[in-house]
């Protein structure tokens, strides 16, 4: 295949700005890598494989501005921009490291979770300034000041700080090159650089608890301090990284949700569903389409001679829309599995604000859903930004809806009534009417929606009894990496407090039959109880198949013991419950009922589906892939973490990355199914199970590093460095 391009190639070019997925695709088709003469010459790809191989390889394609000493500015994108030197983002492993080393742990899945209230009280604070006005710039009055102001928050920027580089940071992505506009966005620059030495300078003399103070009182392993020029760097890259780039994201999702009502109607009915639509939304709407990188040394891309020196296009977008990799690319699907998506990047550069992007842009579309639902916008007035070379966004999202009050006055509330630890981190909760009243009614599979203190939007399964009105009841699993929700009610759930509430909704109804089966996994419990206690006061025949890890993890037994038709499976004594087994010989017409995690719903729909029975399902997260595999052919091993000592038993049941997370709670990783890389880690000794879908086969061979978060051990022990 030639490699000359059939037409010169320039993502830039006003071809490639009218639509940049069809643009690389036609390239992909007719000349997958490249060679452009367009700003000063580069090397360009185009597939999914050719895009992970590039960014994968540090050694043969550098990020860093040393590789590329003829031109100015950044040198991860082309043309090279203005603006400070970025770290760790602009430099090679094992200079990097160090930065990452320093930030991850700011950043971590837990970490990120710690700010979930912060998030939704900010997200609320900016709705309720625009909400009773029935329109609103949604870019201008939505998505550019709320992440502005988590980002600015949580590092430690003064409030009034907040307004002036909110600015000029989307002037810098949403600006043409030379305009008056990117001349302002400069402009914010030095003025940011002026007041993150100022900040690092105060937070010396006086620490707070903030990111910044935690960043300036970090030392090198030498035990010496960073110098300010590299803390401005680094907390630069996370001012720009946490502002623009969740403004683009989040602007071109409700830009789409505003044209596909058929997807936002989907998105209110089933909010669980979002976790697997933000997915998704990162691969078709990539804020970052492109980087680049140098080539360090000869080599050659899908066939094509690159020489050293050469700069390297790698379009994350492009790779998005593979079909390759992604079945009919250009559709999007709310369910399908997308976290094969490069939108973050993959490999060392790899954004480690990745957590902290999907909690700042779930919550905004969870507001906007619930408070906005009926949003519609003015397609005339949209504005883009002018180039999608490098960034793509939105610059003015116009919008009218139906106004409504802000979370300040809340005309529905609720008074926690009486609260219960039933089992070991989860909690009964039980709420009233402030007036004594009745409540609004409710059948079994329906959810609550709870509007917590700091402004999140939460919804859980109603467990109580639907003929009592005096009371609802819920039962709320303490989960410290989920979405922060539970986390809040579990420090401040206490009798007295009130809540804002939205009156039940059910996706998950209970339907007439002569007998039913029900099968719950851990807090999948939770709906199927009022199901169970209807089957037991109406006579029906049913039997009850619950499983988790423990059994002091366990709610409501006793009370499932009363109703009788019980079988409690506690994984840690009897193993994974068989659902082959327990679907077999039932009685015509049986009804089966599940809850619980992605895998034991999989094993249940196909079981479910060899009898042709009737199968009724409610997720509390997307669908998922297996990545424990079989515990009975999983042998234990050991594990060893180089840097500390520490020795640690991974049993059948776990996978390695839990284990280890329990010795580094801030580890990084991300997608935890083996294709991002977050979580790549060198290993000094033992031989690696690899199960991951990354690594190439020589680098499988050599066993030099590992996926954590999905293999194991095939002679032990296991020593990382970690």
């Amino acid at each position: 295949m030639s490699h000359l391009p059939v037409a010169p190639f320039d993502h830039h070019s006003d071809l490639a700005n009218e639509d940049p997925v069809a643009y690389y695709a036609g390239f992909r088709e007719s000349c997958p890598v490249g060679r452009t003469t367009a700003h000063g010459g580069f090397v360009y790809t185009t597939t999914y494989a050719d895009v992970v191989r590039t960014a994968r390889d540090d050694a043969t394609f550098s990020s860093s501005r040393d590789a590329d000493p003829a031109g100015d500015g950044t040198v991860i994108v082309i043309p090279r921009g203005a603006g400070l030197e970025q770290y760790p983002i602009e430099l090679d492993p094992p200079r990097s490291t160090l930065y990452r080393d320093l930030i991850e742990p700011l950043l971590s899945p837990a970490a990120v979770a710690r700010l979930r209230p912060m998030i939704a009280r900010h997200t609320a604070r900016v709705m309720d300034a625009f909400i009773e006005a029935g329109s609103a710039d949604l870019v201008g009055d939505l998505t550019n000041p709320l992440p502005a102001a988590v980002t600015l928050d949580w590092l430690g920027f003064p409030e009034d700080d907040w307004p002036r580089l909110a600015g000029p940071i989307h002037d810098i992505f949403a600006a043409r090159a030379g305009s008056e506009r990117a001349a302002r966005g400069a402009a914010g620059l030095a003025f940011m650089d002026q007041r993150i030495r100022e900040l690092i300078r105060s937070r010396r003399e006086t620490p707070c608890d903030d990111a910044v103070s935690t960043l300036a009182g970090a030392r090198r392993p030498d035990g010496n301090p960073f110098g300010d020029d590299e803390l401005v760097s680094v907390i630069g890259l996370l001012v720009a990284g946490g502002v623009d780039t969740t403004t683009s994201l989040t602007g071109s999702t409700l830009v789409h949700l505003a044209r596909h009502p058929h997807d936002r109607a989907r998105l209110r009915e089933h909010p669980d569903l979002l976790t697997s639509a933000t997915e998704e939304f990162l691969r078709a709407f990539a804020p970052s389409q492109s980087m680049a990188r140098t080539a360090t040394t000869d080599t050659s891309i899908g066939g094509c001679p690159v020489k050293h020196g050469d700069r390297v296009l790698i379009p994350w977008v492009a790779a998005n829309y593979d079909p390759a990799v992604f079945e009919a690319p250009d559709e999007i699907r709310l369910d399908r599995d997308a976290r094969r998506h490069l939108s973050f990047g993959i490999g060392t550069h790899r954004c480690v604000g990745a957590h902290l992007a999907r909690a700042m842009f779930t919550e905004m579309i969870g507001q906007v859903l619930t408070r906005l639902g009926d949003y519609t916008i003015d397609e005339a007035g949209l504005q883009e930004y002018p180039t999608k070379g490098n960034q793509v966004g939105w610059d003015a999202i116009p919008a009218r809806f139906t106004p409504g009050r802000p979370f300040t006055v809340t005309p529905d509330t609720l008074t926690v009534g009486a609260v219960e630890e039933i089992a070991r981190d989860i909690l009964s909760v039980e709420f009233t009417a402030p007036d004594g009243c009745a409540l609004p009614p409710w059948e079994p599979g329906a959810h609550l929606e709870i509007v917590l203190p700091s402004g999140q939007l939460r919804q859980y399964s109603l467990c109580g009894d639907p003929a009592d009105l005096s009371r609802y009841r819920i039962a709320v699993l303490r989960e410290d990496e989920g979405r922060g929700g539970s986390l809040e009610l579990h420090h401040i759930a206490t009798p007295g407090l009130v809540v804002g509430f939205r009156p039940p909704r059910n996706h998950f109804p209970l339907s007439e039959a002569p007998s039913y089966l029900f099968l719950a996994g851990g807090i999948g419990i939770t709906p199927l109880l009022p199901m169970i206690h209807h089957a037991a006061s109406t006579g029906r025949t049913f039997r009850v198949v619950y499983g988790g890890r423990r059994r002091a993890g366990m709610a409501f037994v006793a009370e499932l013991e009363d109703l009788g038709g019980l079988t409690v499976v506690p994984y840690e004594e009897s193993g994974y419950p068989d659902f082959a087994r327990h679907v077999q010989g039932l009685p015509e017409g049986t009804a089966v009922y599940a809850c619980g995690s992605p895998s034991m719903l999989t094993a249940v729909e196909t079981a479910c589906a060899a009898h042709g029975l009737a199968l009724y399902t409610e997720r509390f997260t997307a669908p998922d892939v297996d990545t424990l595999g079989d515990p009975a052919t999983n042998p234990p091993f050991e594990v060893i973490l180089s840097r500390t000592g520490t020795r640690l038993p991974v049993p059948p049941d776990q996978r390695l990355i839990e284990v280890v997370r329990q010795a580094r709670p801030n580890l990084a990783y991300d997608c935890e199914k083996g294709y991002c890389g977050a979580c790549e880690t060198r290993v000094l000794s033992g031989i690696p199970e690899h199960r991951d879908s990354l690594l190439t086969p020589a680098e499988r061979e050599a066993g030099a590093t590992m996926m954590i978060c999905i293999s194991r051990c095939a002679e032990g022990p296991l020593v990382l460095d970690l």
